[in-house]
Formats: C-alpha cells, structure tokens, sequence
C-alpha cells in the first residue's frame, strides 16, 4: 500500500472520534485528550461497576444542587409550569445542576431535565424539568409550595433518562415512573407507593424497605473510590448487562456526585433484580465498546444558555451526552452514555 494511503488512514483513525473519547489509547496530547482507564469490576449482587480513571481536565469548582440547596444557597422556584421551573444562585460559586436530578417540593415533584450551569448571583433563570409525580397540584404537609427543598435523589432507570432527554415526554416520563414504582414493589415485596402521594417517585425511593434493602448495595460499593485519587466517572452493569456510564472533568466534581449516582443504581439494580438468576460478569472490553461505539453517531448541538452547550449524539443501540462549558473555552463537564439495547 503507497505511504499516501496509509497517512490518509491513519489521518481518519486520528478524528474519527471526537477529542477524549479514545478509550485505552495513547494521548497525542495529554490536554485535549485524556486517556481513559478501568479499573474493577466491583460487583455486589445484580450491580457491576467498573472506575474510570482519567486525567482532570479543569480545575474549575463546583457547588453540586444537593449541597446548594441543602445549604440554602440556591433557590429552585414553583413556576406552576409542569415542564419548567425557575432557579437563582444566590452564593458566588458556580453550581452545577445534572440531568436526572430530583428537586422535591413544590406543586409537585420535579426531574431536572438538562445538565445546567447556573452562574454566581445569577438572578432568576428558566430551567428545564419534568414532573414525577403525577397525581398532585397542591401543598404537601409541611413543604412550601412555591419552592423546592431538597435534591437528594436521581432518576433511577435509564429509561426514564432517556424518556427525558431523547424522548422530551411528559407522557413517557410518567409511564417510566409507574413502571419503575411496580418493580420496586415486585422486589420488595411491600407497597412502595406512599399513602402521601402515589405517584411521587422521590417518596417510593425514600420508602423504608427501599432504603433498607439499597443500603446493601451502596454498603458495598461507596468505599470504592477510596485511595483512588484519579476517578472521573464510573460504568455500570445490572444483570450482566452495561447500563450506563457518567464521566466527568474533574475527579472533584465526580466525587461530590458519587453517592449519589451509587445510590440511585443501587434503586435500579434493585428495580431490575431477577431473583433466582445469577448474574453474568461483564468484561472490561464489553465497557470499552460500549464507550467507543456510544460517540460514532453524527453529533447535533444545543445552546441551552449563553454559556452551556449540549452536544448529543444518538442511535438505535446507543445514546451519549456531553455538556461544555463556555467559560472554559467549550471545555467538557460531564459526559454521559446510555445504552439503550
């Protein structure tokens, strides 16, 4: 084959994926495309994990919404539109907001249906939100119904991720919580819908036979990144099956975020669990195709604010996610990958 060939080739091989997103290969440049490596699997029952360790890519910090909310930093408001809420950053610290997050109160419970970024003394800004609790439009006990309280939970099954941010259906968004609401029941073996609010997907995740039987499953599985310190992100397997990944720009950021993604696989490992079943194990090159194969589809671009760019990238077999930052000359802040057959 003449040497012209072979550059050409080897030119393609170069840019056929996106900057960081070669798995398990040598970085030309250490900057702009870091070199992911597993480490695992780290199994406990019907959930696999694997670590993927990485290079930190900013040193930009970030209030996650759970501790801005839970340190009264941030208000997320009740505007009584079910697909849209308001949110003002009321610290002098960025606050990074996830796709998936819960906000509980209000009218009704809320998913947060975007990755967000909202900047320091931010004023009031729209943000995008489906509900997951169906059945109320009113105060609940002792909650304020015009604002929000807490975020200390995430959706907890791929497919009403994907209901969320491929679909965008209030419908679907809804079914997919039913549908979860009746695994858990199933597994369980006790009425996880609350007497409060049947159709609040925060309450049936906070039920007490839930908790106690996730507690095992994030017992085992929390201490893992301990002693590691180049975690960004993490894959995830139920059933033998890879599931999901989150990979992030800095292991800061990921390990705020990290109990409470263990937490809310733990809720779907136990939603998905096939008793009687022994799981198969997933081997690490399953993971890297999954990785590699999630970034090839054609990529269309989102501006959900002056500063935040969304970058999907979406097929039958496959969906990911990258959301960058503009204030780091549209340098990357999460990636997310989600199998979807």
């Amino acid at each position: 084959m003449k040497s012209k060939h072979l550059f050409a080739i080897a030119l393609f091989c170069l840019f056929a994926l996106p900057a960081g997103l070669l798995i398990n290969a040598r970085a030309q440049n250490s900057t702009t495309i870091p070199e992911y490596r597993l480490s695992g699997p780290y199994t406990h029952g019907n959930l696999t994990v694997f670590l993927v360790h990485g290079k930190d890519q900013t040193t930009k910090t970030f209030l996650t919404l759970q501790e801005a909310l839970a340190q009264k930093k941030v208000r997320v408001y009740e505007t009584k539109d079910v697909n849209e809420l308001a949110i003002r950053n009321l610290s002098n610290q960025d606050i990074y907001v996830q796709a998936g997050d819960i906000v509980r109160g209000g009218e009704q419970d809320r998913m947060i249906s975007i990755d967000f970024i909202v900047p320091p003394r931010s004023g009031r800004m729209p943000i995008e939100a489906f509900c997951v609790e169906s059945g109320r439009w009113n105060k609940r006990g002792n909650e304020d119904p015009s604002s929000f309280s807490s975020s200390e939970n995430s959706a907890s099954s791929k497919e009403l991720k994907l209901a969320a941010k491929s679909a965008k259906s209030q419908d679907a968004v809804w079914q997919n919580v039913s549908a979860v609401q009746e695994k858990l029941n199933n597994n369980t073996t006790v009425e996880v819908r609350s007497s409060v609010s049947a159709s609040s997907l925060e309450l049936s995740v906070e039920n007490a036979k839930v908790k106690e039987t996730t507690a095992a499953y994030v017992n085992a599985l929390s201490g893992i990144l301990r002693n590691k310190s180049d975690v960004i992100g993490y894959v995830f397997a139920i059933n033998g099956k890879v599931n999901s990944a989150d990979i992030y720009a800095s292991r800061a950021l990921f390990a705020k975020l990290w109990p409470k993604l263990v937490k809310a696989s733990a809720v779907e490992a136990l939603a998905e669990l096939q008793k009687d079943v022994e799981t198969k194990p997933v081997s690490e090159e399953t993971v890297n195709t999954f990785l590699a194969e999630s970034v090839q589809p054609a990529p269309s671009t989102k501006d959900i604010t002056r500063r935040v760019k969304l970058v999907t990238r979406e097929d039958d077999k496959n969906a990911f996610y990258e959301t960058q930052d503009r204030d780091q000359k549209d340098g990357w802040v999460h990636r997310n990958y989600i199998k979807k057959q």
